[in-house]
Parts: C-alpha cells; sequence; structure tokens
C-alpha cells in the first residue's frame, strides 16, 4: 500500500534527494534540455515548476526564496533573467518530458526534460501552415509544375488565315 506516499522518494534520503534535484534543477536551467531516467525527470518537474511561477515575479523575496532552493547565482540570474522573459504570458507547464528509451547498462527508462519555450524545432513545428493539398481532383493545367525563368523567345512567323477545310 502506498499510504500518505504523495511524491517519488527515489530510493534516496531527504538530503540526499534534495541535493539531488538541486543539481538537475539547476543544470536545466543552465542548459535548458537535460537527459536522465523517467522517474528524477517527473521528480525534477514537480520540484522546478514552482521555482520558475517564483521567477516570473522578480523580487528580493522571491530570489531569496528559490536561491534556498537552488545555492548557485548563476542559475538564478538565469533564471530571473532569459527563461522568466520567455515563460512569463505561459500560466503553468513550462517543462516538457520526452521518452527516449532504454539505457543499455540496466535498461532504465531514459528521458529528456526540457523547457518548451526554448525548443526552435517545436515552434518551428507549431507554426501555421498553408494547405497544400485538396480532396478535389485537378486540371493537367493546374497540376503543371511552376513555369520556369523565360527563355528569350524567337522571331514569330507571319501569320496566316486558317484554312476553311475542303468539302467532300
Amino acid at each position: 500500500m502506498r499510504h500518505n506516499k504523495k511524491f517519488n522518494h527515489l530510493s534516496r534520503k531527504k538530503g540526499h534527494r534534495e541535493a539531488l534535484l538541486a543539481n538537475l534543477a539547476i543544470s536545466l536551467i543552465q542548459h535548458k534540455r537535460i537527459f536522465t531516467t523517467v522517474a528524477k525527470a517527473k521528480a525534477l518537474r514537480v520540484y522546478a515548476e514552482p521555482l520558475i511561477t517564483r521567477s516570473k515575479k522578480d523580487d528580493t523575496q522571491n530570489r531569496r526564496i528559490v536561491f534556498s532552493y537552488l545555492q548557485n547565482k548563476e542559475a538564478i540570474k538565469e533564471l530571473f533573467g532569459v527563461i522568466a522573459e520567455k515563460v512569463a504570458s505561459r500560466p503553468g507547464g513550462y517543462l516538457r518530458i520526452l521518452k527516449t528509451g532504454h539505457r543499455l547498462g540496466d535498461n532504465a527508462e531514459m528521458a529528456m526534460i526540457e523547457f518548451v519555450d526554448f525548443n526552435e524545432a517545436a515552434l518551428a513545428d507549431n507554426a501555421p501552415k498553408k494547405a497544400s493539398r485538396t480532396r478535389r481532383s485537378r486540371s493537367k493545367k493546374a497540376a503543371a509544375p511552376a513555369v520556369e525563368a523565360p527563355v528569350a523567345e524567337a522571331p514569330k512567323a507571319e501569320e496566316k488565315a486558317p484554312e476553311a477545310p475542303a468539302a467532300e
């Protein structure tokens, strides 16, 4: 039974678990994307998202609270500067976890955890796309490839009046 087990203890004592999550959060803030196990990624998301929410309001009290968790000045500067600007309009869900397969040594399930607003490839995929196909058939003229650059035109021959067909 899992009575009163509100979070994953990660098979560590309290001090070790807090140090692990703080170090993972610092690495995530500095590199914007890290690879770790799925269990650690899920625990890190629960740990880091409230800190990111605090960074949206830049005042002394919030900086002190976040510093009490992370204990790293460079990470605090990055969090309250660059990251806070990007996530300012987002109401939550700052992190994304993507499963990447299993580790070779012990077959542990691995994942990549990253900031949603810092993945340029995913942001480009979400851009509006033009409709490339229709369900209707098109005429052969419309299906032809685009016209190439015009070539210098040859001089035109004198036009003749169309001849009437001979009646038989």
